[in-house]
């Protein structure tokens, strides 16, 4: 059956794709790799294993494909910024930059490509403050911000530009959190982040009171684009369910 194919073929993309994200990231059980070691697996055995000549599996697999290309296009469009909120210009008074994980004191890839982004965007608007948000997490030996803080400071950035936010631990922190630095929050606000990562945080900036949030895409390794934005899948939707607790509490 065609079904059957596809699974076949979808699964050992997953191993293939599994082994590629092996060799870059030198080790076999990164956090979410582990996804396509899992996918490929079980494709293969339910291929093999499943007997039921029902139609009821292709319909399922259609509906779970279709929700998960919806959420994909959002978060793809989610990368590019709104015209009518960030104005002609897209001159910020402020530039969030949002922090991402260091190895004790050493900035990983991710974090590097949005403070580059950061970077030469304030060198091209200089009437813009950067606010590096992030605090001390699991196998840190500094608040995230005081390590973003100096990379700006080492590329050329003005002490009296940059304003640290040291206490957040996840995005929706990030963006609560900086909300203290800013006297007005109907003003466009850019928000750099990796691609992938830019449509869930401005909704949560508009969650949390911005009116004007504008991505400001940094990008990732071309290699790792698809596993970070099959992981974003989940992580949106765990951010609409949370939306959704909060809507159905107050």
């Amino acid at each position: 059956m065609l079904w059957q194919i596809i699974i076949s073929v979808f699964s050992i993309l997953c191993l293939v794709y599994y082994a590629l994200l092996c060799i870059r990231l030198r080790k076999w059980d990164s956090t979410f790799s582990r996804f396509w070691l899992i996918c490929g697996c079980a494709g293969l055995m339910f291929r093999y294993l499943y007997i039921d000549g029902s139609d009821m599996l292709p319909a399922l697999l259609l509906i779970l494909t279709g929700i998960f290309l919806l959420t994909e296009v959002k978060i793809i469009r989610g990368m590019f910024p709104d015209r009518r909120l960030a104005g002609r210009q897209e001159d910020y008074k402020y530039l969030i930059v949002l922090g991402a994980q260091v190895d004790g004191k050493r900035i990983t890839d991710s974090l590097r490509r949005r403070l580059d982004r950061a970077v030469g965007y304030l060198k091209e608007h200089p009437g813009t403050c950067a606010i590096v948000s992030g605090g001390m997490g699991r196998g840190e030996e500094a608040a995230e911000a005081e390590v973003m803080g100096e990379y700006l400071l080492k590329h050329g950035i003005e002490e009296e530009r940059i304003l640290r936010e040291d206490r957040s631990r996840t995005t929706k922190e990030n963006l609560e959190y900086s909300k203290a630095y800013i006297e007005d929050l109907s003003i466009p606000v850019g928000i750099v982040s990796n691609n992938f990562h830019l449509y869930r945080a401005v909704c949560y900036a508009k969650r949390e009171g911005y009116l004007r949030p504008c991505p400001v895409a940094a990008d990732c390794h071309p290699l790792l684009f698809l596993n970070y934005v099959v992981r974003e899948f989940f992580a949106v939707w765990k951010m609409i369910l949370q939306f959704t607790r909060q809507s159905i509490s107050r």
